[in-house]
This record gives C-alpha cells, structure tokens and sequence, in this order.
C-alpha cells in the first residue's frame, strides 16, 4: 500500500467512527440517558486532549529539537493561533450545544435541530485538521512521524467520533426527524473532517516547512473545543463523577494508542 493509499484510509476512518455512531439511531429506542451523554463527552474529551499531546504537540516540538531551548517556540505560537481560529469560527459561525437554551455565534434563525448539528461540525474542524496534518507529515517524510503514529490517531479521533455519532443523530431523531434523515444529518455532521483532512494532505509538500506550525494549530484548535465545550457538557447539571472518569479513560486510551502504535 502506498502512501497515499494509507493516507486516504486514515482520513476515512474518523468518518466511519461518525458515521456508525449516527446509525445507533437505527437499534436505539430511546434517546441517550443525560449520564450517558456525560459519559460519551468525556470520553470524547480525553481522547481530544491526549492526541492533542502525543500525536500533534510532542511531535511539533521534536521537529525543532535543534533549536535547543527554544524548541517550544513554534508550538507555543500555533497552539495559540489554533485557540484564536477557533474562539473565531465560535463567535462568527450560528450553533447551539447540546443541552443549552441560548445559541451563540451571529444571530440566526435557523432551526434548533441545525444549529446542532453546526456545533458538532465546528468541533470536527480541527479533527480534519489534526488528521491532515499528521498524514502530510508522513508523505513528506521530513515531520518525524511514524505510519504507526498517524494511524493511532485516526482509529483515536474514530472512537471518539462514535459517541459523537450517537449524540447528535438520537436527539434529532427525538425530536422528531425520521431514524434516516436524523442518521443522515449526524454523518453529515463528521464530513468536514475528511474534507479538511485531504485538503491539508493535497498541500502537503508546501506545508512541510510550518509542519511544527500546523500540528500545534490543531492542537490548540482542538484543546479550545475541549475546554469551551465538552468540558462544560460532562459537568452540567447535576453533580456526578461519570464525565471525568471517562474523560480519564478515554485519555489514557488514546495514550496507549499512540505509544503502542507509534
């Protein structure tokens, strides 16, 4: 298999975890208990934060290990560009998150159900990030990054992806799209991720001097995501230790993962 082959095979695996999440709506009859969905947020979480580290910061800053003590630099700036492109797409872009009463971003009127599925595919954006640039980095041959590494992330991003499936296609299903429209629309949710993902590989050869740049970007963008709103989500409501405990779970998974694949 060629490199470009594997590449398209990992970018396509986070979009199958998203896509037979979504077909839970099809063997489910009820919508997801409020504990599970704390449970599957967290999960989803940690699973963000640890690739954020192992398969995007490490790796950023062990491309510049020549810079010696300055080898943080180029992680340090795109990690925060990551966090303002996303606070950005947050304050421009119409969503609502799970759970909450008031949307954000520009004033819209579109549909409560939409507007939903918008806050999902916002938080996929830096996964197709995260995912691109780990793949381009591995046709360039020049970022440091094993097959191994690229496809733990991939199989990563997938099982977090499926929670994400479920959570946003059953909700719509209850309230009152049909099983097929609400499973469409929580695939739908996950198709910027490959989009993105295989814009970034195409570009590749012209990225592989920002490479640092870029994989702390995502990194930022998907901490942001994280903190602004999964977080949030795992801990509402009630008081209850589920969300963290698969947060922790889902941390040291992803952990494995990369150490055991890369």
């Amino acid at each position: 298999m060629t490199l470009h082959s594997e590449a398209l095979l990992g970018i396509l695996i986070p979009f199958a975890g998203t896509a037979l999440g979504s077909a839970c709506v099809f063997f489910m009859k009820k919508e997801l208990s409020r504990n599970v969905q704390r449970a599957l947020t967290g999960f989803a979480g940690g699973v963000m934060v640890a690739a954020s580290i192992w398969s995007l910061l490490i790796p950023a800053m062990d491309q510049c290990a020549d810079r010696g003590g300055w080898a943080f630099l180029p992680a340090f700036i795109g990690f925060w560009l990551g966090i303002l492109f996303l606070l950005l797409l947050d304050k421009i872009i119409p969503h609502l998150h799970m759970n909450a009463e008031k949307a954000e971003g520009i004033k819209s009127r579109a549909k409560k159900t939409t507007m939903m599925v918008l806050a999902v595919t916002l938080h996929n954006i830096p996964e197709g990030m995260a995912v691109g640039v780990v793949f381009a980095g591995l046709i360039s041959g020049s970022a440091q990054i094993t097959a191994g590494g690229a496809l733990a992330l991939s199989i990563g991003i997938a099982i977090q992806n499926f929670p994400e499936g479920a959570i946003i296609s059953m909700p719509l299903h209850a309230e009152g799209r049909s099983k097929g429209r609400a499973f469409l629309d929580g695939t739908l949710s996950g198709a910027v991720e490959p989009i993105v993902a295989v814009l970034t590989v195409l570009f590749a050869g012209l990225l592989v001097p920002a490479m640092p740049y870029l994989l702390s970007f995502a990194a930022g963008a998907m901490i942001y995501v994280v903190v602004e709103e999964l977080i949030p989500e795992m801990s509402a409501g009630e008081h209850s230790d589920i969300g963290v405990i698969s947060f922790a779970f889902g941390f040291t998974l992803m952990m494995a993962l990369d150490v055991a694949l890369g």
